[in-house]
């Protein structure tokens, strides 16, 4: 009896080989051919799952994009649970915006891969429209919890200006890392990171 291929979990293991090819070898080597190589498949097998490179490579980023934002949307949850202004609070914020840093393998290899999309983007429009998914949804929670930090009064152009400023944070401290792991740690990320929230606060 021939083995049922479970096509879902085909299409994620494909997914993953891109990713990792992109998180050492860059986005360019991510051919069908080399995808395929990785993924322990023929170049037929990658094609009977998609049609060509580009679809490849869309659902590719959409597939880090959707990875990323469910472990923001967890975090979020949690912080929702959270006093206002309370040490827990800050603690779950905290929590919250690092899942957009390199910490760990994980997070490294898709912060990569994330800034690797949105970089080629500017110049392969089949890649657009996940990279402006992408900066809207993480914009949006970004902007959430500005507002749980900033005081109540504040007007609505001074929030969005905060929400700017996180996000260029966020955005430098990820590159950072990824650039020069030896001296910007996971510790100071995180130090970095704690002094910008601090700065909201007060």
């Amino acid at each position: 009896m021939p083995k049922i291929v479970n096509a879902e979990a085909r299409r994620q293991d494909v997914v993953e080989a891109v990713w990792r090819i992109i998180a050492v070898d860059g986005l360019e080597r991510a051919s069908l051919r080399e995808v395929a190589d990785e993924a322990g498949l023929a170049v037929g097998s990658v094609r009977h799952y998609f049609a060509g490179s580009e679809e490849l490579l869309a659902y590719s980023f959409a597939r880090v994009i959707d990875s990323i934002v469910a472990r923001l949307d967890r975090a979020l949850v949690a912080l929702q649970k959270t006093p206002p202004a309370s040490a827990e609070h800050r603690r779950a914020v905290l929590t919250l915006l690092s899942e957009l840093l390199p910490l760990d393998e994980q997070r490294a290899v898709e912060a990569c891969v994330w800034m690797a999309f949105r970089n080629a983007a500017r110049i392969k429009p089949f890649l657009g429209a996940e990279a402006d998914r992408s900066h809207r949804e993480v914009a949006a929670l970004v902007g959430r919890v500005v507002t749980t930090l900033v005081p109540a009064d504040e007007p609505e152009e001074i929030l969005v200006v905060e929400a700017e400023r996180l996000l260029a944070t966020l955005d430098g401290l990820c590159m950072h890392a990824l650039l020069q792991p030896g001296w910007m740690t996971a510790r100071m990320c995180l130090d970095v990171l704690e002094r910008h929230l601090e700065g909201l606060e007060s």
